[in-house]
């Protein structure tokens, strides 16, 4: 071993032994520990493949992304995965590729994709960007998830595609989805943010559909800080999102490298000899991550299955605690072929109970234990969309009993047997006093 790789060896090595002093876990105080909702869940291996990355300088996206994007093809059992920096991203990138001068039958200006009132905005938010037109369905109460038996309805001439997400990592009802885009010719993308792991029907969600997008943002079910993919198995569109993410370049070459295909001083643009590393295919972006974010992303991918598993477990002593409160509260529901791998515990607070939601959340805030709302609520009621064009299909009802009166808690495994026992002793003395 050389002086340098001893050296790196030695500084490895440091980085593990201050994982242990600094990040070492700490006990549970009830009323001085503060319960998050979500959280990163780390140990040495994330930080020292982080340092061994950042030692090598490489910064942009390289092996490790390589490695990372075959590592989730495979989980998914999909073959093709982009990685990109945020899900935020990848859902733009997702309809982005569907619009592209390169995919045959592409999403034209106006035409419209169904989608859910109450979620994330920036599911929704790249249809718009795209100068398609979102048509809103409500959702369900319970799963919290797009009303599936009111998307037919919401169909017309213009309608072209359904891109809806997991709500909180419980499972569409996948059945009704794809049985109504086979019939009427719809392209499905499934908004996998907060749902990697989650299956239905035994198969897991982001297979269904023609693309899937993630998120690893901290609070979510992996992390690298920031991140994102997109899967699929089509060869074309893993093409296309490359070629988006990535400047809209023509070439395939690894950022760093060149004449990939050998014959890079051989293409023309307009009968001018251009070099090819400077053709663009694509209206595009630069949404790349670094390979620092996907060599910790490698690491949290290892632990998935750990992680899935207690979420649930998680979930599953709130439910079962939470029943005392059905007086209350709306309890979460899954369809009957639905495995969950949750993001959060939503609850509804019954409208006749007169609870204004507001004065729970303060009261959790209080006690230490956060809460959040279900996103964005009813989101034709925000102030961004005032001037954006879209269409309502049916009431939104649901959607606005969401906005007043609904929230989560976290499932994530940093949270532990204490914690739950304490949230729901706090909800106790909430509703019973």
């Amino acid at each position: 071993m050389d002086e340098k790789e001893k050296l790196k060896k030695e500084i490895l090595e440091m980085v593990s032994k201050y994982y242990s002093l600094a990040h070492a876990k700490k006990e549970f105080t009830p009323g001085k520990t503060r319960i998050n909702y979500a959280g990163r869940v780390f140990d040495e291996k994330e930080m020292v493949a982080a340092a061994d990355s950042l030692l090598d300088f490489y910064l942009t996206l390289g092996k490790n992304g390589k490695e990372f994007e075959e590592k989730l093809s495979k989980f998914l059992g999909l073959s093709h995965s982009v990685l990109t920096n945020s899900g935020s991203s990848a859902n733009l990138l997702a309809v982005s590729a569907l619009c592209s001068l390169q995919y045959p039958n592409r999403l034209l200006p106006g035409d419209e994709v169904i989608t859910a009132a109450a979620g994330f905005p920036t599911t929704v938010n790249p249809i718009l960007q795209n100068n398609l037109v979102p048509v809103f369905v409500d959702s369900e109460i319970g799963s919290y998830n797009i009303d599936a038996s009111k998307i037919e309805e919401a169909i017309s001439k213009k309608t072209k595609a359904i891109m809806f997400a997991h709500t909180l990592g419980n499972p569409g009802d996948m059945d009704e989805i794809m049985r109504i885009a086979k019939k009427h010719g719809l392209i499905v993308i499934e908004d996998c943010c907060d749902a990697l792991g989650s299956a239905f029907d035994g198969k897991l969600l982001g297979t269904f559909g023609s693309l899937a997008t993630f998120s690893f943002y901290p609070a979510h079910h992996i992390t690298m800080g920031e991140g994102g993919a997109i899967s699929g198995n089509s060869k074309l569109l893993d093409k296309i999102l490359r070629s988006l993410r990535d400047w809209g370049r023509s070439c395939w070459c690894d950022p760093g490298k060149s004449n990939t295909c050998g014959v890079r001083f051989e293409f023309k643009i307009a009968g001018v000899p251009y070099d090819h590393k400077y053709m663009y295919d694509n209206i595009g972006y630069n949404l790349k991550p670094l390979d620092l974010q996907a060599a910790i992303g490698v690491k949290q991918l290892d632990k998935l299955p750990i992680f899935v598993e207690k979420r649930k477990e998680n979930f599953k002593m709130l439910f079962k605690e939470f029943k005392k409160f059905d007086e209350f509260l709306t309890l979460p529901t899954w369809h009957k072929k639905a495995d969950p791998a949750w993001f959060g515990f939503p609850i509804t607070i019954k409208p006749h109970t007169g609870i204004k939601l507001i004065e729970l959340q303060k009261f959790l805030e209080d006690n230490l234990i956060e809460s959040r709302r279900l996103f964005s609520g009813n989101i034709t009621k925000q102030p961004a969309y005032r001037e954006s064009k879209f269409r309502v299909s049916g009431k939104l009802e649901n959607s606005d009993l969401i906005m007043a009166n609904t929230l989560f808690l976290g499932v994530y495994p940093g949270i532990n047997k204490e914690m739950i026992n304490y949230t729901v002793d706090k909800f106790s003395e909430f509703l019973h006093k």
